[in-house]
């Protein structure tokens, strides 16, 4: 009996000790990162030591690993990085401007121009280059169904025959995977729908994206039309590869949204692989993806602010980690191991961006 009660005496106390840990946070050690030895052993000077940063991620889930490694590296600099706001982008840009938050690296340009507030230059600067020139945008469908119907357009959507093959909830419109509200996305989308007279023609679909391109991707291995928006680099052009499963279309004519009307040069693009046409008038800008900080923050903290203007990730690097995501590995915890193996990975790299940082904060 005596050592039972012991047993369940400890037992007791272990399940205390989880719950404990579990609450508080303690029991995954959450930022005891492997890739923080290899700093410490570098470096003894840690400038962000003693400074809390509040960071923000979109709400897009190629922009995690994005958020993870820019954390992770203000880290390495000694920051106090606190657990990241997920935001909308015109959200993100107010609470910018407000100090509410300091930073995210999850800025698309030109296509959040018409998001920022009025005051944003006085109070908040985009810095450096996550993605320069590569984040193409648009419209995609199904290559065998692009070939049957001839669809070279989104006004291709208004024939009757095209409307019924796209149509997967019977309501006589065809489905499209669009974005939900609050991304940059949905207000360009919205904008064309009413530029080319598509609202009754084309049913748009604003759910969770992940969720509806997963249906359409799983529609697409039926053998059935599927017809989307997506960007790049995304999970999506792994699984539905443009040339092979897809193909870009266009739109008719140049018809910007004011925020595009400076970039109409661009929305014509050339050796676009996947296009049904060469050039294609896409009619969306090729995009940069850039930080967003904080003026007061970049200030108060040149370190960080040259560790901004110094990183950027590959392209492929990006669409690869969103591939595993979209295979399961989808919880921060993955997230987290994604950014850890990418670090271990690009450790000179790494390591050199560190450095700089530290010669900025003298």
């Amino acid at each position: 009996m005596r050592c039972a009660t012991k047993l369940k005496l400890a037992g007791v106390i272990a399940l205390s000790l989880f719950l404990v840990f579990a609450l508080t946070g303690q029991a995954t050690a959450a930022k005891d990162y492997p890739t923080v030895d290899f700093v410490k052993k570098e470096f003894d000077t840690f400038p962000g030591k003693g400074t809390s940063v509040k960071p923000a991620r979109a709400s897009w889930t190629s922009g995690f690993i994005v958020e993870a490694i820019y954390s992770r590296a203000l880290e390495h600099l000694g920051y106090d990085v606190k657990k990241y706001k997920e935001l909308s982008a015109p959200i993100f840009y107010r609470s910018l401007v407000q100090g509410d938050v300091d930073y995210w690296a999850n800025g698309w340009f030109p296509l959040h121009n018409e998001q920022l507030p009025p005051n944003f230059e006085e109070q908040a600067s985009l810095v450096g280059y996550v993605v320069k020139k590569g984040a193409v945008q648009g419209y995609l469908v199904s290559k065998e169904h692009a070939e049957k119907y001839d669809i070279t357009t989104i006004e291709d959507f208004k024939r009757p025959e095209v409307k019924e093959a796209f149509d997967a909830n019977g309501d006589g419109k065809a489905d499209l995977v669009a974005c939900p509200p609050g991304w940059g996305c949905e207000s360009t989308i919205s904008h064309q729908m009413d530029a080319y007279d598509m609202r009754q023609h084309v049913n748009l679909i604003k759910a969770t994206y992940s969720a509806s391109m997963a249906d359409a991707v799983a529609r697409y291995n039926e053998g059935e039309p599927v017809f989307f928006y997506t960007w790049t680099p995304n999970w999506t052009v792994n699984k539905l590869v443009p040339g092979e499963d897809v193909v870009w279309i266009g739109v008719p004519e140049i018809k910007p949204t004011e925020g595009q009307k400076p970039f109409t040069d661009y929305m014509t693009v050339s050796g676009l692989k996947g296009a049904v046409q060469d050039p294609l008038t896409l009619g969306w800008v090729p995009n940069d993806i850039r930080v967003a900080a904080n003026n007061q923050f970049l200030e108060n903290n040149p370190a960080a602010k040259k560790l901004f203007k110094m990183m950027s990730l590959p392209f492929d690097d990006i669409t690869t980690q969103n591939d595993k995501m979209y295979e399961g590995e989808d919880d921060q915890a993955d997230v987290e191991r994604h950014a850890t193996e990418w670090i271990q990975e690009n450790k000179d790299t790494w390591m050199y961006w560190q450095r700089k940082a530290r010669e900025a904060a003298k």
